[in-house]
């Protein structure tokens, strides 16, 4: 049975901030909005993203929809994790063990949210459907289709 299409946008999502990191060397978005059609993510950034970018963008997200890539679900002493993973978005009252997903070697994150199991669940294209630049912030706006 295939995942939820909520489940595949917001797994899209740690594919994009993965992609966006490794292009730009840039933080992952500080705010993105998940749903069912069209999805965005907004970006500290410096400027707008030319036309060869965001071809670039989807061909790499693409490629690892394509690739089927395992998804799984590991449990890290928070005090490891915050030598390899920015928590300020982690709650205060977490002092145990963090959630990290990982999307094969492409992408880890601290992350609570349900995921496919392997990027080739994730089922269609990505595709941005826009982009804009305003007071310093890139948002990208996609789908799968």
């Amino acid at each position: 049975m295939p995942p939820d299409i909520l489940v595949s946008m917001h797994s899209t999502e740690h594919l994009l901030n993965g992609t966006m990191v490794k292009m730009f060397r840039c933080d992952r978005s500080f705010s993105a909005h998940i749903n069912r059609k069209k999805s965005k993510c907004d970006y500290n950034f410096d400027r707008s993203l030319t036309n060869e970018e965001i071809v670039e963008i989807e061909n790499r997200v693409n490629k690892v929809i394509q690739s089927d890539l395992p998804v799984s679900i590991e449990l890290m002493p928070i005090n490891e994790a915050k030598k390899e993973f920015d928590l300020k978005r982690l709650p205060e009252h977490v002092t145990g063990n963090v959630r990290i997903i990982r999307i094969g070697d492409y992408d880890a994150i601290p992350c609570i949210g349900t995921h496919v199991e392997s990027t080739g669940q994730i089922g269609g294209t990505f595709k941005i459907s826009s982009t804009s630049f305003e007071n310093d912030i890139l948002r990208i706006r996609f789908k799968l289709t």
